[in-house]
């Protein structure tokens, strides 16, 4: 008789069960079950889950963000201007020439409103500025010859004379003299201001779709000679009056006139190029940009000087302009239909989808009274190996039918 096979030991059996699990893990074929639930609460979660899914996709993701598009953002853009009006100031008429800078016509320009004008400075030595920071003196023990600095305006003498008016004194300084605080003049230019026109030519081109247009329209009657902008009736006659843009931005033009500041015309094109050209159409918006809430960065000025000649020495009269800048801003995003993204937010639709299976079987391996019930019925275990002396067929070599045959025929069961 032969001998007893040994057998091995316990760690080495446990080893090989584990071994064979993961094998058949890996080999393994999983495949849905069908299992009606009579649950009409369950029912209606799952049915709400899909409806709302289905509506995201359909209201949102297709129609509103339009993800059956190809899209590009930001178009190749130009800008050109012109501004057109004259206006008075205590003192003389302004033309464009002089209160518009820079003259070129590009995106970003100042429109001066109010000037400060030191006439008639030359070089030579005067009193500092009594804003600048250690100007004030009682006697020249208090200067230092040869001191420079960087935020006054020249090189300190070592002496102290008295300022342009009253009776206080500060260092004098070899610079441009009269210094600015000493004998401005200031000028308002905002009188007819609210009245000057605009001229903003802006043309875009999206590269991707070879698509271009501009925001003029294409008549030879003159339009542009007669007509100034309207959103409805005139929206190709970018013919803008500065009070409009102002008000439109939702400022009060006569304190901005005096204070400057920086209003931005932003113009959008949002294209549908599934739709006609015609239906592409420019859209303005006008907002100031400059925090006025916050003194020490609200307004606008900047300085200039203008140099001639009075008895064979150079003089000039610097100008501390204050003003209402322009800066044009153009973006957009252009879109047309294309399978690919159409099939890829299509997919991801479909797949969102069963979610709400998946919500619904949480909730019923979870909270639901017979979530072992339902546990037992979904999950099904079937070997298709048949044992050493059994029949060909499925589960031969299984202890318990229970766990690897179907609860019927169909393969349907019902809880």
């Amino acid at each position: 008789m032969a001998a007893a096979e040994p057998k091995p030991p316990a760690g080495v059996a446990a080893a090989r069960r584990l071994a064979r699990g993961c094998w058949s893990a890996f080999w393994d074929y999983e495949t849905p079950k069908v299992i009606v639930v009579k649950n009409r609460r369950l029912g209606v979660v799952y049915r709400s889950v899909q409806l709302l899914i289905l509506l995201y996709f359909v209201w949102y993701v297709f129609i509103v963000q339009k993800s059956y598009q190809d899209s590009e953002t930001g178009p190749e853009s130009s800008v050109i201007t012109k501004v057109k009006g004259i206006t008075l100031s205590e003192h003389k008429v302004w033309d464009v020439e002089e209160y518009v800078k820079p003259p070129e016509g590009g995106s970003v320009f100042s429109i001066i409103t109010r000037i400060e004008a030191t006439p008639f400075q030359s070089l030579g030595t005067c009193a500092e500025s009594m804003r600048v920071n250690n100007a004030t003196c009682d006697s020249d023990e208090d200067c230092v010859a040869g001191q420079l600095d960087m935020l006054g305006n020249g090189l300190r003498t070592g002496r102290c004379v008295p300022y342009y008016h009253g009776s206080s004194k500060t260092c004098e300084v070899t610079g441009w003299c009269p210094v600015e605080d000493g004998a401005s003049v200031s000028q308002f230019l905002g009188k007819m201001a609210p009245n000057f026109t605009i001229l903003i030519k802006n043309s875009i081109h999206y590269p991707k779709f070879q698509f271009s247009k501009g925001n003029i329209e294409h008549r030879k009657d003159g339009y542009l000679k007669h007509c100034t902008f309207h959103e409805v009736s005139d929206l190709y006659c970018p013919i803008f009056k500065l009070g409009y843009i102002v008000e439109q931005a939702g400022e009060n033009f006569t304190e901005l006139a005096h204070t400057g500041g920086v209003i931005g015309v932003i113009i959008n094109w949002d294209c549908d190029l599934d739709l006609s050209a015609s239906k592409c159409n420019p859209k303005y918006s006008f907002r100031r940009l400059d925090p006025k809430h916050i003194p020490a960065s609200s307004g606008y000025n900047f300085r200039f000087a203008k140099y001639y000649k009075i008895n064979g020495s150079t003089t000039r009269t610097l100008i501390k302009a204050y003003g209402i800048r322009i800066d044009v801003i153009v973006h957009g995003q252009a879109g047309k239909f294309s399978l690919i993204p159409t099939i890829i937010n299509l997919a991801t639709a479909l797949t969102s989808i069963g979610v709400g299976s998946f919500l619904c079987d949480w909730i019923l391996l979870t909270f639901m009274n017979k979530n072992k019930v339902y546990s037992h019925k979904k999950f099904d275990k079937m070997v298709d190996a048949p044992s050493r002396g059994a029949g060909p067929g499925l589960c031969a070599s299984q202890p318990s039918q229970q766990d690897c045959t179907l609860t019927d025929a169909r393969g349907l069961a019902q809880l």
